[in-house]
């Protein structure tokens, strides 16, 4: 008996999953392909211009999955303890949870679910996102083709698609509260998105207010980490690791496994950290 098969791909409103949305669309024009984003409603500005601009290169819309219960309704239910790394509730009911209910009907009626994970060809020690169904099939594209991260951005380059604008001062995640940014990056929130940052600022009052142990960077509340003299020093800090990679960078250009940025580093784990759907 031969079974009914979808092929989905999610779009998580970064580099890496477009340039696989690209290369999909570029190598299997004919492939029924789904593309999806699952939608927190915390997202930055930016990663919806991206997923227009994404669109129009695709030629079919990116399906948005939209949670059937908000950011907020997930904070009040956990106590207005706020999502961390070794909480990520908001990965768990804002990510994964749409994409299951989604899929599920179908992989339950006996339909093969082909998955199109982007995990390049230097993320040798991830994983993404596994099976959960045994009629799930989860397929590495990128890796299989010995794509990595320079190759994703010629990738979208060539494409004329680019890469999303909060790359300029954010090293990954389009999600406006991602416990996984640096503390440069909640600066940069701040400077370029005022209004997000103030919104953070008042989850976090509420989530202290009633008893959270978690501040969204670990150490400090967004207010202390904003201080003048703070920022000054947070900065500062930023440039000399910068400096550091340079300096590493020049006396071993060579040198295997040496990160591309500073980003690289000091971003999230890729290994262990972030959510695949969210991050890539």
């Amino acid at each position: 008996m031969t079974h009914p098969e979808r092929h989905i791909l999610g779009v998580s409103g970064g580099r890496d999953s477009a340039a696989l949305a690209v290369y999909m669309r570029q190598h299997y024009p004919d492939l029924p392909l789904e593309y999806f984003f699952t939608d927190t409603g915390k997202e930055l500005p930016e990663v919806y211009t991206f997923l227009d601009r994404l669109e129009g290169f695709l030629g079919k819309p990116i399906l948005r999955l939209n949670p059937d219960r908000d950011f907020d309704f997930w904070l009040d239910e956990y106590g207005h303890f706020l999502p961390s790394a070794r909480t990520r509730w908001c990965t768990r009911q804002l990510k994964l949870r749409p994409l299951e209910q989604w899929i599920r009907p179908d992989l339950e009626s006996g339909t093969i679910i082909h998955s199109y994970v982007a995990i390049r060809a230097d993320e040798p020690t991830r994983e993404g996102y596994q099976a959960t169904h045994p009629n799930m099939r989860v397929h590495l594209p990128l890796r299989e083709a010995g794509i990595d991260r320079q190759g994703v951005i010629e990738m979208l380059d060539q494409a004329d698609v680019g890469e999303p604008e909060y790359y300029k001062w954010r090293s990954r995640s389009g999600c406006t509260f991602c416990f996984f940014q640096q503390k440069i990056e909640w600066v940069r929130l701040a400077e370029h998105h005022p209004d997000r940052f103030e919104e953070a600022v008042g989850y976090e009052k509420t989530a202290l207010k009633d008893g959270s142990p978690f501040t969204w960077s670990q150490g400090e509340s967004l207010p202390e980490l904003i201080e003048p003299a703070r920022v000054e020093q947070i900065k500062a800090d930023y440039e000399r690791r910068v400096l550091r990679l340079r300096d590493r960078r020049n006396r071993n250009p060579l040198a295997a496994g040496l990160p591309e940025s500073i980003d690289d580093i000091y971003g999230i784990d890729e290994a262990s950290g972030g959510c695949v759907i969210c991050h890539k």
